[in-house]
């Protein structure tokens, strides 16, 4: 019984070196491996490059005061359209003291000129009409209290101005009215009532009542690599799509590159600048995101392939054609233009060569 036990296990280690070496056999030997085929078409290639950039208006302005004040009433908000020279806001005066004070000191100087003036003038008249003094001096006196009456009327109006913003005989262009300076779209009014505003000087640039724009005017501002900007030429067409617009695109037409290069993460960029043209029932906003897509070079109608059926070795590039039943050839060709997914073979293949591409499968 035991001898049987002993050759049943010797049986079974057999079997297994057996099966083993048989295993590492059927593994050892070589597999055939199949390709995917590509054939050689003709097609149109172009090699494009997208530019990432915003849609903003070509003519945006930030409209401000003529003088420091409170927001004392708002006629429009952000949305509605507005006129050239439509009132946007009503201030209330807030006068600077220091021209508050020169203006009344102007003002009492300028009494005090017309009151002499006057006195001046009775004296010299009562005398002309004895005619104890010539024309000549007679006119001179009555200059005088001519232009001291013009220097005090001047003198009043520069104290209303200041005091109330509007003088007494020029109510229609009060500068407490903030008026818009060009006709579009106000964007945004960042200002609430009840806000202190103060005009644009040298020492700051003025607090802005309203930004209004153009918007049937809008152009693509984005930037482009050094690597690139060198194959874009004016006139050159665009074509812009916007994130926030799904399926929707448009046609510009590039207007301006700019001269010198900023730099941004790193690269040298140079921004350009494309004319947008929106159909009239679409509505843009201002600083959409977008991509502008342009074709710096293009072939039409030429021999291509995949460029995954190339083959590269040192500075040559190779295809393996086929010659017969999975059989190729290793062929030379010579390139060109590449899409990124197709490349112009300018000699090597003809139309309808068919070559190898990529490993599909392993038997």
């Amino acid at each position: 019984m035991k001898r049987i036990v002993k050759y049943i296990i010797f049986a079974l280690i057999g079997i297994v070196i057996l099966g083993t070496f048989a295993f590492l056999f059927v593994k050892s030997q070589p597999k055939e491996v199949l390709y995917k085929e590509l054939t050689a078409t003709r097609a149109d290639i172009r090699k494009t490059t997208v530019i990432t950039g915003k849609i903003v208006p070509r003519n945006e302005v930030n409209v401000k005061p003529q003088i420091n004040g409170i927001i004392a009433e708002l006629y429009k908000q952000a949305g509605e359209t507005v006129q050239q020279n439509e009132v946007i806001a009503k201030l209330k005066v807030i006068p600077d003291m220091n021209s508050l004070s020169a203006a009344q000191s102007r003002l009492r100087l300028a009494e005090l000129n017309l009151k002499q003036a006057q006195t001046n003038y009775d004296r010299e008249k009562s005398l002309y009409d004895k005619q104890l003094v010539s024309s000549e001096e007679y006119d001179q006196i009555l200059q005088q209290l001519n232009q001291a009456k013009e220097e005090m009327a001047a003198a009043k109006e520069s104290l209303e101005v200041i005091r109330d913003g509007v003088s007494s005989s020029n109510a229609t262009g009060s500068s407490t009215l903030v008026r818009s300076t060009i006709t579009g779209l106000i964007l945004d009014i960042p200002v609430k009532v009840g806000n202190s505003v103060i005009q644009a000087n040298t020492m700051n640039d003025g607090t802005t009542v309203a930004t209004v724009a153009n918007m049937s005017d809008l152009i693509f501002d984005g930037n482009v690599d050094e690597t690139e900007v060198g194959l874009l030429a004016e006139g050159t067409p665009m074509i812009i799509t916007i994130g926030a617009l799904q399926n929707f695109a448009l046609d510009a037409t590039l207007e301006y590159i700019s001269p010198k290069a900023v730099e941004n993460n790193g690269t040298n960029q140079f921004e350009i600048k494309a004319a947008v043209k929106v159909p009239g029932d679409k509505v843009i906003r201002s600083g959409y995101s977008a991509n502008a897509e342009i074709v710096l070079d293009a072939v039409e109608k030429v021999v291509s392939v995949q460029e995954s059926a190339l083959d590269f070795s040192g500075d040559s590039t190779f295809v393996y054609l086929k010659t017969g039943e999975k059989q190729y050839e290793k062929t030379l060709v010579q390139t060109g233009m590449s899409d990124g997914v197709n490349i112009e073979i300018k000699e090597g293949l003809k139309e309808g060569d068919v070559v190898r591409g990529t490993k599909i499968v392993e038997k």
